[in-house]
């Protein structure tokens, strides 16, 4: 009890805003620049237009996209509220309108999940119940009587822990054997990049993917810890800027190392981010000469309304606790993890595999016993048929769309089979599912896939093996 009354009265302490200010602020504008460098490089159209269909996630088959019309007011939507979640205009509409117009864009089709765009989806859920425009802000300039100078400790931690998260489940998943003991799949990746200045001809060598890969996961168990004490904090926050700008030259990974870049900037103490505040706020006036400043207010307490201080704990209660349980849900499935993918997602398993492949389908009239391939690239986009041969959820959804489209066309008894052949951080390619199962007669679910083989073996009915 004791340790418990510990915890919450260092949560409801009071501290500087200025933290939480900043983050509001650089979350805006990196959020704001990632959706128009979206839609200057044509990602809404190949993404969201061009396909004619969508690998939903399970159980939300109802999200389906609004047509190009819609899709571009998402998008725009999106960038206004990114705006005015930076400039913290109309704040808590703003966060609400932004964290469903991006969550809903992400659930339209899971061909296109990062890690990254989940980490994006949960912290704007987390800003919705943060006070992060009672400073620095429109809505303090337009209304000064809202404006506070502290906020209870929570408000920050929050932030902070789900950071801690992600690193430290992103760091555990990196102690495994194709990591640590083959340099994988990073032995693969790293010679790509052998053309760049300087550092190309060592990326050639398997020591260095070696040292990587060891780095990597060291740097993701410990970056948090070291970024919590004053005295590790600079030194650990020049190793976050260089680990993710060196991601960024290396991998083709978007926004998502400028982002953690400055989200942990959360970590650094009250006075550093009053300083930065104070540099804007002085840009300002120089830019806007005359402008009132309404954030010379004395310090006041900020404290949630009593009415609903339960309701945001029990909230937030339920949010950490599927946050830790979701990572794990993947030990509840036998066999290799990166080969079933059965848990995968949603888990901080960032860049662990090189996986590849194809996938035929073999659809069969079993009133007729015509049979016929089928071409996928007629119904799915390149990227959605790299990405569907290699996973088994997503070639059950495809067998089912297709058992649909013929039966549209008037075949109703069909049997469709897939051979699918996959390799697996540089191992020999080999057959996924059993080419003798007809998909049409699997459900999906959230149980076991017996119907995926395993990875060291394969069936009976099987041919000689096929390389990739």
């Amino acid at each position: 009890m004791r340790v418990a009354k510990n915890i919450t009265g260092h949560l409801n302490k009071t501290t500087s805003i200025a933290p939480l200010v900043v983050f509001r602020v650089l979350f805006g504008f990196i959020m704001l620049v990632s959706i128009v460098r979206f839609a200057a490089k044509g990602w809404i159209k190949s993404l969201y237009i061009d396909p004619q269909y969508y690998f939903t996630f399970y159980g939300f088959e109802w999200v389906k996209p609004l047509g190009p019309t819609g899709m571009y007011v998402v998008f725009a939507l999106m960038g206004v509220a990114a705006l005015m979640i930076m400039l913290g205009y109309k704040y808590r509409v703003a966060i609400v309108l932004f964290f469903l117009s991006f969550t809903y864009v992400e659930l339209i089709d899971k061909t296109n999940y990062l890690n990254h765009y989940y980490f994006v989806s949960i912290i704007s859920f987390l800003m919705i119940f943060l006070p992060a425009h009672r400073s620095f802000s429109l809505d303090v300039w337009l209304n000064p009587g809202m404006a506070v100078s502290r906020v209870p400790g929570w408000t920050i931690a929050v932030i902070r822990l789900q950071l801690a998260i992600v690193y430290l489940y992103a760091g555990a998943a990196k102690l495994n054997p194709d990591w640590l003991l083959e340099a994988m799949p990073l032995k693969i990746w790293l010679p790509a990049n052998a053309h760049l200045p300087l550092i190309g001809p060592l990326l050639q060598y398997s020591a260095t993917a070696y040292v990587f890969s060891w780095f990597g996961a060291l740097y993701d168990l410990t970056v948090v810890f070291f970024l919590s004490y004053n005295r590790t904090r600079p030194f650990a926050y020049l190793a976050v800027v260089v680990f993710h700008l060196c991601t960024a030259l290396l991998f083709q990974i978007g926004m998502f190392p400028y982002i953690m870049i400055l989200a942990t900037l959360i970590f650094f103490p009250a006075r550093f981010h009053e300083k930065f505040i104070a540099a804007l706020t002085g840009w300002w006036h120089k830019m806007v000469p005359g402008t009132p400043n309404n954030q010379v207010r004395p310090a006041r307490d900020f404290n949630l309304n009593p009415k609903y201080a339960i309701l945001v704990g029990a909230i937030l209660v339920l949010h950490f606790t599927i946050q830790l349980l979701l990572p794990l849900r993947s030990k509840l499935y036998p066999g290799d993890l990166f080969w079933t993918e059965q848990g995968y997602r949603f888990s901080w398993r960032v860049m662990l595999m090189e996986k590849a492949g194809y996938a035929i389908f073999h659809v069969k009239d079993r009133k007729t016993n015509r049979q016929w391939e089928v071409q996928n690239w007629k119904f799915l986009t390149s990227n959605q048929e790299k990405m569907m041969a290699t996973q088994p959820d997503m070639i059950l959804q495809f067998a089912h769309y297709l058992q649909q489209h013929y039966r549209d066309q008037g075949l109703n008894d069909l049997q469709i089979t897939v051979a699918s052949y996959v390799t697996l951080n540089g191992k020999r390619s080999r057959l996924l599912i059993d080419p003798a199962t007809d998909l049409t007669s699997i459900r999906d679910g959230f149980s076991h896939k017996d119907w995926v083989l395993p990875m060291n073996r394969s069936p009976k009915t099987a041919t000689l093996y096929h390389p990739l």
